[in-house]
């Protein structure tokens, strides 16, 4: 079986000469990067001008810009009203980094920070970390489909998912603080508050394959960090507690699940693969593999013996196991 290529983010990449490859030339596009200045057909049946010729399938689900580009396509046939913003957003870009540049620059754009001008910057970026932060979107783009039910399909969850979205952005300002460019990147923390409602300071630490379902009123802290295949729900908190300063907010290990409106503070530390229920208010470290629950929270089984997790909560996304079992509470 001929190996699939692997995910480039620089459009102007050589192809192999492997003939098994060749196909992959006909998956860029014929037309302008630009946006599309082609009217909208006032017959949704009927559209102007003819599309794109079609994509080969690709060789594998892993090739996953292709992906995105087989489903952009699908659904212009399903709803030709929305071929100028799918060829503008997905079709005309010939590289996810491209099309995820143009895209936030698009949702983050304004009257005084034009849109052309944030798309420079964040192609930029995108391209001189190393393709560091495309590879973790990726991860991002397969959590947000494998865990969230109402997840239809990538180009959804690229075009449409603000958590998706949201986390991309922090990634971009993340760089720009590292970088010690922290004026630009407050300001565009500031432009993904307003536009998305979640609120990552640029200098918290974030890992790949991160699913923020629904996402507002998410509030991360500046010192907090957060693992690798992490699920958090809307109205969650990790801050700090008081007016100290240096290290003070919370530490997420790997594989952990936050429940809907959760309150996280203080330099503690939530273990690998632990779950925290809605509504929870955590003031202490919770061991790896456990459940707490409550305000405040308490470990499920109790602290001296919790019952401990056999699966990666973060991926059965389970809210309830052992936590009605553990509660008093009837209806």
């Amino acid at each position: 079986m001929t190996a699939c290529l692997p995910l480039s983010g620089d459009p102007n990449a050589s192809l192999p000469s492997d003939p098994h490859h060749k196909m992959v030339k006909f998956c860029r596009p014929t037309f302008s990067d630009h946006l599309s200045s082609i009217p909208i057909s006032p017959n949704p049946h009927k559209i102007q001008d003819s599309p794109p010729p079609p994509l080969p399938p690709p060789c594998s689900d892993s090739d996953l810009w292709f992906k995105i580009r087989e489903e952009a396509r699908s659904d212009v046939e399903d709803e030709p009203i929305l071929s100028n913003y799918y060829i503008s957003s997905i079709l005309s870009h010939s590289s996810m980094d491209r099309a995820l540049a143009n895209h936030l620059s698009i949702k983050l754009g304004s009257s005084s920070l034009p849109s052309s001008t944030l798309f420079e910057l964040f192609l930029g970026v995108l391209r001189d970390d190393g393709g560091e932060i495309l590879r973790c979107g990726v991860r991002d783009l397969r959590a947000v489909k494998e865990r969230d039910p109402a997840c239809i399909s990538y180009v959804q969850c690229f075009l449409n998912y603000k958590g998706f979205l949201a986390v991309q952005s922090h990634r971009i300002a993340h760089k720009l603080w590292s970088d010690g460019r922290k004026v630009l990147a407050m300001l565009i923390q500031n432009r993904v508050s307003e536009t998305f409602a979640v609120d990552i300071h640029p200098g918290a630490e974030i890992g790949c394959g991160i699913l923020l379902d629904h996402a507002t009123g998410v509030v991360v802290g500046e010192t907090a960090v957060i693992g690798n295949d992490v699920s958090i729900l809307h109205h969650v908190t990790l801050g700090g507690t008081g007016k100290d300063s240096g290290d003070r907010h919370p530490k997420i290990g790997n594989g952990v699940l936050i429940g809907a409106g959760t309150c996280i503070l203080g330099n503690i530390k939530i273990g690998d693969r632990a779950k925290i229920g809605a509504g929870s208010v955590v003031l202490k470290d919770v061991p790896p593999r456990t459940t707490a629950v409550g305000n405040p929270a308490r470990l499920v089984g109790g602290k001296s013996n919790p019952i401990k997790l056999d699966k990666t909560p973060s991926f059965t996304m389970d809210h309830i196991s052992h936590i009605n079992e553990w509660s008093d509470y009837v209806i």
